[in-house]
């Protein structure tokens, strides 16, 4: 069975960091490409990030440029999001998913969420002082 679990997140202050875990399980995860998303209440879910079979990575969010770094871990079939210098703005539910192979190209990052699939449960992250 097909199962993405994330964990990591929380409640944090302006600038610190947190670093988020997405365990891939019922599949081997190196074999296709992953993403991050994250969700504000009332608004569409957006990507983040995405690393494909290849192990190279799309940033697709300008406003978390240069404060988070995605990477995976083959032999512990997880892939994570650093991020650093955390601001109210990143507070979301974030969320890993399952694509395909590649990953698409920045220009198609609004239409993400439909072709990805496996949806985790989700990590909350707040961002308060």
């Amino acid at each position: 069975q097909v199962q993405l679990v994330e964990s990591g997140g929380g409640s944090v202050q302006p600038g610190e960091s947190l670093r988020l875990t997405c365990a891939a399980s019922g599949f081997p995860a190196k074999y296709y490409a992953l993403g991050w998303f994250r969700q504000v209440p009332g608004k569409e879910r957006e990507a983040v990030s995405c690393i494909n079979s290849k192990d190279e990575i799309t940033y697709y969010d300008d406003s978390l440029e240069g404060r988070v770094t995605m990477s995976r871990d083959n032999d512990k079939n997880a892939i994570y999001l650093q991020m650093n210098n955390l601001k109210s703005d990143d507070t979301a539910v974030y969320y890993c998913a399952r694509g395909a192979a590649a990953c698409p190209a920045r220009a198609l990052r609004t239409t993400m969420p439909a072709i990805f699939f496996s949806w985790g449960q989700g990590a909350q992250v707040t961002v308060s002082s």
